[in-house]
């Protein structure tokens, strides 16, 4: 009988931990979003668009509710980020996403909770684009 409590009890622990372990992950990682997903989110004031491509991609157009615009490949990325409301929401876009899962983990790894990363970029992007 006390092995079955025992057994019980370590079960119990094992699978506390692995909740809580699982919970303090998700608010700590890039969150991949398609179009659909970003369209909704775009509706809180408290989100921010973030397009990561060169300023001549910019000048070719970009996705309309796009609000702030910083080079990946400058090299005052970094410090231009450490500038940014930790407190709002980034959907973080590029070209076709390969540039902006970098530039949301980075994002994540400076203390960022809530980061998108809009899968495939503008590229995959079939709504309004800014010229």
């Amino acid at each position: 009988m006390k092995k079955t409590h025992l057994l019980s009890l370590v079960i119990l622990l094992v699978a506390f931990f692995q909740s809580c372990n699982s919970n303090s992950q998700s608010s700590n990682t890039v969150q991949n979003i398609d179009q659909a997903e970003m369209l909704k989110l775009m509706k809180d004031p408290n989100v921010v668009v973030l397009d990561v491509r060169t300023p001549m991609e910019v000048s070719g157009g970009f996705i309309d509710g796009a609000t702030l615009f910083i080079d990946f490949y400058s090299s005052d990325f970094k410090t231009q980020i450490a500038k940014l409301d930790k407190s709002k929401k980034y959907i973080v876009y590029c070209h076709a996403g390969g540039r902006s899962a970098e530039a949301a983990d980075l994002l994540i790894k400076k203390g960022f909770k809530n980061v998108y990363n809009l899968e495939g970029g503008i590229s995959s992007w079939t709504g309004k684009i800014k010229r």
